[in-house]
């Protein structure tokens, strides 16, 4: 797997978060993606047989880490993410497991992932520390519609 395309595809989409937290290096964005990367634990997005993007499932001992999880910028807002996102959580559900994920403060993916049922940990200067319990979405999503 060819990790420049994940890495360019980072750095775009993370960019005016990581701007607006006055934290945006055009070398290190490209550098902490290389340096963290792990094939077995990565799918890879397409659509219409296109790269779209990526997102990885991490094992950890007792959960799993939802981590870079990129689409396009052309394909957001699409419900693309929301399908790729029930499909990675319907496989730790279907492990009884809890997944954790790391969000940039004031990043409008927070919300993808509220809808999901994930709720705050902590939250530092930079990051949001989510959770979110097995079946959570269901329970998210009964409680938006009742």
């Amino acid at each position: 797997m060819d990790v420049e395309p994940i890495v360019e595809l980072r750095a775009v989409v993370m960019r005016p978060d990581l701007e607006r937290l006055g934290r945006f290096d055009e070398h290190r964005v490209r550098q902490r993606f290389r340096d963290a990367f792990v094939p077995e634990h990565m799918s890879i997005v397409l659509a219409d047989g296109a790269f779209a993007g990526c997102v990885a499932l991490r094992p950890a001992e007792d959960c799993r880490w939802l981590e870079h999880f990129f689409l396009s910028p052309d394909l957001q807002g699409r419900g693309l993410g929301s399908a790729v996102l029930r499909t990675v959580l319907n496989r730790a559900d279907a492990d009884g497991l809890d997944v954790r994920l790391n969000v940039l403060r004031g990043s409008a993916a927070r919300r993808l992932y509220e809808r999901h049922g994930f709720t705050v940990e902590s939250e530092d200067p930079v990051d949001v520390f989510m959770l979110r319990r097995p079946g959570a979405e269901s329970a998210a999503s009964g409680r938006a519609s009742g």
